[in-house]
């Protein structure tokens, strides 16, 4: 295996996990962690949105949905890192965006017109505007959205042992 390839892989990169054997105060809001910190003082990883595209139109298209993450990623505030998708024959589309804040996945039905998107970010990154995003990218306006609250209560748990 090449140099490329093991860089692929993750090997052989710095981890950075020397760092983490630090306890640190996670209210402590000159942290560079991207925790999010909001107004009812709440501590979570990030917010994760599980986003349906419903009688939605293009979900066959690859680089219709590659074009949709960029959109995402750039309304949202986020930094891409790479983009990786892949067409089933005779249909369908499944892909990847990974960011520095997290990632915006995908798996489409085109048949129906269903499309199952992902939107995970921290930080300041804000994911509920990759809704309006993705309702213009398919060209429906019945999205359901459902929001998680990445790591709330746990964090604070995880650190309090």
């Amino acid at each position: 295996m090449d140099g490329a390839n093991l860089f692929q892989l993750g090997i052989g990169l710095e981890t950075g996990a020397q760092a983490e054997d630090q306890p640190r105060d996670i209210f402590d809001d000159a942290r560079d962690d991207h925790f999010i910190r909001d107004d009812e003082g709440r501590v979570f990883a990030g917010r994760h949105l599980i986003i349906e595209v419903c009688d939605g139109h293009g979900l066959d298209d690859e680089a219709r949905i590659q074009q949709a993450f960029r959109d995402c990623v750039e309304t949202c505030g986020a930094t891409l890192l790479h983009i990786h998708t892949h067409k089933f024959s005779p249909q369908g589309v499944s892909g990847v965006a990974v960011l520095a804040e997290s990632h915006i996945s995908v798996h489409t039905w085109p048949e129906i017109g269903y499309g199952a998107f992902d939107v995970f970010m921290c930080g300041d990154a804000r994911p509920w505007l990759a809704v309006d995003v993705l309702k213009k990218a398919f060209a429906t306006s019945d999205v359901r959205v459902k929001e998680l609250l990445r790591g709330d209560g746990v964090v604070n748990e995880i650190v309090a042992a």
